[in-house]
């Protein structure tokens, strides 16, 4: 099955604690259908000191789960459902079904 979100997109979270945010996917985790996205589900950990990274209270990004995001549409950034179509070339490409623009091209 082709992936209907992957590293590199702009996507929009469409439920949960950060409802309405949007960043850039830095990281997908296909086996746990979740994913990394720059500047949301951001939470605060206490990390204890080791040799290479000091300690204190740090702030980082946690995956979210990719049922909970939805690609943003290229032409107007709101969230939008992906479609496959197959161009005469014979490539696959998604499709946004918002507005019928393509997303790779």
């Amino acid at each position: 099955m082709a992936a209907k979100i992957k590293k590199g997109d702009k996507v929009v979270v469409i439920t949960g604690r950060d409802k309405g945010k949007s960043g850039e996917v830095v990281r997908v985790l296909p086996s746990e259908s979740k994913a990394l996205v720059r500047g949301v589900n951001v939470v605060k950990r206490h990390q204890r000191q080791t040799q290479t990274q000091e300690g204190g209270i740090i702030s980082k990004e946690l995956p979210l789960h990719l049922s909970n995001l939805a690609l943003a549409d290229p032409k107007d950034g709101k969230a939008t459902r992906v479609g496959f179509k197959i161009l005469d070339d014979g490539r696959k490409v998604r499709v946004a079904k918002r507005s019928g623009e393509l997303i790779d091209g």
